[in-house]
């Protein structure tokens, strides 16, 4: 929870029931969806008023009824004999048929637990009053993943509810080490955070890293999990991503078997998964339900894209530019043909085409999704055309940029994505000024910043730098699943093994 600098007092309930209403109705502002409904429990000269109140819409009118109203208006209740602490627990003990149910003291106490859609009772007579959850807001069901597909695999996607994100990952690790522990971040929103581990396989100080990074967050709101990967993520000042978000469970569930801490913030159907390494951002969930030959070679093809998507126009703009004797002869003549007409130089050139498309991708992503897509491709061919006719831009060029624009899809990750499309601008300014040797000079640059990089601790480029020999089966090579029989060396120190260790078994 955040840390509040001051001590606020809290108002105690009072022996008044309309004094406590007028209380909670002055706290929620005299809001008009705050629905209050008194009854009165027990026989005729013993009865005692009972308010009900719950914000319309959070909370489930139907399971008011069936669990709360109807026990207390039976007849068969009697409240003689009972009053104050003895009356709330033979009504929470005896006659409400709800699971959960917890008793309060203080008003704040019973406003907060109104907005998380729970219902409050007070009591005419008792200094404490109880709450039951009883959330019934609509929501969006479990549907398949809308930004990381696969084709073999589970369709399942995680949604904007905490709880069933939470539902969705212990269906898969049904195990009693799964641990999960609750906070409350923002002070207006009063959003639930929860962070996931596997007790004896997470790391103890990586454990109680997260915890204090969250709990060091003062912010009024948190939206989306964007505002907590901000806050608790190691660099601020780099391009690249340290902290991977998915919406698929399985990937979820992969990650805490490894020993990593997943953090869920309920609202958004992303989950963060720290510590998180480069290499994670060019790793599928579908790599590991394919056989391992298939997997290597899709992720062999990944880093080739890779390499397209950073370097191609850089190294265009460079061999055109100022190594002209690197082209073969008839390649160069055809070249040279093509750009007879053209005003700017490849620069220039690739400056225009690369802003070009930016913008038709984004207008695309923003524009009504019925059309956004035809905008995007049709946009693309109809301007890459007419500036190929009118002499402004070369057709060797239109190519550069299309297969460029293309293999930054292939990389899974869409932060990774953004971060080589910005790099690409990078280098080639590098490469307009300097050629090849500005390209070069650029690799240094970048593979120096990512080597310098941590996420909560860990080494950013492990486990290439530094260099972990049994953890190169599952980098860009993927070995078969009974070769992968021990953990990240990085996460899984408690226990390395994922299989009982062959060495062990023979000696047994």
């Amino acid at each position: 929870m955040p840390m509040n600098t001051t001590l606020k007092t809290q108002a105690c309930l009072e022996t008044n029931l309309e004094s406590n209403i007028e209380e909670i109705r002055k706290q929620t502002h005299y809001s008009d969806d705050l629905i209050i409904r008194k009854v009165r429990v027990g026989a005729e000269g013993h009865s005692i008023q009972i308010a009900l109140l719950y914000f319309d819409g959070l909370s489930d009118e139907r399971q008011i009824y069936q669990f709360i109203l109807e026990p207390l208006m039976q007849e068969r209740v009697t409240t003689e004999g009972h009053q104050g602490s003895e009356l709330l627990d033979l009504l929470m003990d005896s006659i409400l048929a709800v699971g959960q149910i917890s008793k309060f003291n203080s008003l704040d106490s019973a406003v907060q637990s109104l907005m998380k859609g729970y219902v409050v009772v007070v009591v005419d007579g008792c200094i404490e009053g109880f709450q039951i959850p009883m959330a019934g807001w609509e929501q969006r069901a479990v549907t398949e993943p809308t930004n990381q597909t696969v084709i073999r695999g589970p369709k399942e996607a995680f949604t904007e509810n905490i709880h069933v994100n939470i539902a969705l990952i212990r269906r898969i690790v049904k195990s009693p080490n799964l641990v999960l522990k609750n906070h409350t971040i923002g002070t207006v929103t009063q959003t639930n955070v929860s962070t996931m581990y596997m007790e004896g396989l997470a790391p103890k100080e990586v454990i109680d890293e997260v915890v204090r990074r969250l709990q060091s967050i003062e912010i009024d709101a948190i939206l989306e999990s964007g505002y907590i990967e901000e806050f608790i993520q190691d660099e601020t000042y780099t391009i690249f991503p340290t902290i991977i978000n998915t919406e698929r469970p399985d990937t979820i569930a992969a990650s805490l078997l490894e020993g990593r801490v997943a953090i869920l913030i309920d609202g958004t159907p992303h989950v963060l998964l720290v510590p998180s390494l480069f290499i994670q951002f060019f790793q599928a969930a579908e790599d590991y339900y394919h056989r391992a030959d298939i997997s290597t070679i899709i992720r062999g093809l990944r880093y080739f894209a890779l390499f397209i998507a950073t370097l191609v126009p850089a190294l265009y703009i460079a061999i055109t530019t100022y190594h002209q004797e690197m082209i073969p002869t008839q390649l160069l003549i055809s070249l040279a043909a093509q750009r007879e007409g053209v005003p700017f130089p490849a620069f220039v050139e690739a400056i225009i085409m690369e802003a070009t498309y930016e913008i038709l991708r984004e207008a695309g992503v923003r524009m009504p999704r019925a059309v956004g897509q035809a905008v995007s491709i049709v946009g693309t061919l109809v301007i890459g055309q007419a500036a190929v006719e009118a002499g402004i831009i070369s057709a060797s060029m239109i190519i550069v940029v299309s297969i460029t624009a293309i293999s930054s899809y292939v990389i899974p990750e869409f932060d990774m994505s953004i971060a080589v499309r910005i790099s690409r601008f990078f280098f080639m300014g590098l490469a307009a000024a300097f050629g090849m040797f500005g390209i070069f000079i650029g690799i240094v640059a970048i593979l120096l910043h990512l080597t310098s990089l941590r996420s909560f601790g860990v080494p950013y480029m492990s486990p290439v730098g530094p260099f972990h020999f049994s953890d190169q089966k599952d980098v860009i090579l993927r070995v078969t699943q009974r070769k992968m029989n021990t953990r990240p060396s990085m996460f899984g120190k408690l226990n390395p093994f994922r299989q009982p260790n062959p060495r062990r078994s023979k000696r047994s």
